[in-house]
């Protein structure tokens, strides 16, 4: 299967993608193309230098909260005082394994009932989940609410594993483990070690 294939197999399907099992057919469509290894014909510099994985988040993603990359964060978190509340908005199994140090937990499937109402609604927020569709989601309802600094991160804690930034378990300790979410996911993890629990 040919990258424009699959991108013209995704597209055609696209307004179907609406819910999680969705996201089965489209990665096994980017999946398909990435081991494929074939290039779009007559892309842009900026476009031919992305990975399979970036081609896969820029259809996935769909454009409602700023992406923040992990460099930019881990820039943040670096600082004497960081002031940014991480978000982690993917299941509590997931979130046992491994997470972003600091990270407070907030369950995808009940997010809507998280209560933020001590946070400021001028805090900087960053929300991130496997590879940043569901904290999207997330991000875009704090919006509503009225945080003003909302950012997704950028691949989700995948891309932060694969960017070599630390992750850390229930215990605090930091860890190399990470839950991949489903199989299906788990090419995309190119550092770390996937852990299903």
């Amino acid at each position: 299967m040919t990258y424009s294939m699959v991108v013209t197999t995704v597209s055609r399907f696209g307004s179907r993608i609406a819910h999680r099992g969705s996201h089965v057919l489209l990665t096994l469509l980017l999946a398909a193309c990435a081991a494929c290894g074939q290039q779009k014909a007559g892309t842009s510099p900026a476009t031919a230098d992305m990975t399979a994985y970036d081609h896969m988040l820029k259809l996935l993603y769909r454009q409602t909260v700023p992406v923040m990359q992990p460099a930019g964060l881990a820039a943040l978190l670096r600082q004497p005082t960081p002031n940014v509340l991480l978000l982690d908005t993917r299941t509590a199994a997931e979130y046992r394994v491994s997470h972003l140090r600091g990270a407070r937990f907030v369950d995808f499937d009940h997010f809507r009932q998280t209560d933020l109402s001590t946070v400021p609604k001028t805090r900087p927020v960053v929300v991130y989940c496997t590879v940043g569709a569901r904290s999207e989601q997330v991000g875009m309802w704090l919006r509503e609410q009225g945080f003003q600094q909302v950012h997704n991160l950028y691949g989700g804690i995948f891309q932060w594993v694969n960017d070599g930034y630390d992750v850390v378990n229930a215990q605090g300790t930091t860890t190399t483990n990470v839950h991949p979410y489903s199989v299906l996911w788990r090419p995309w993890l190119k550092k770390g070690t996937p852990v299903y629990e």
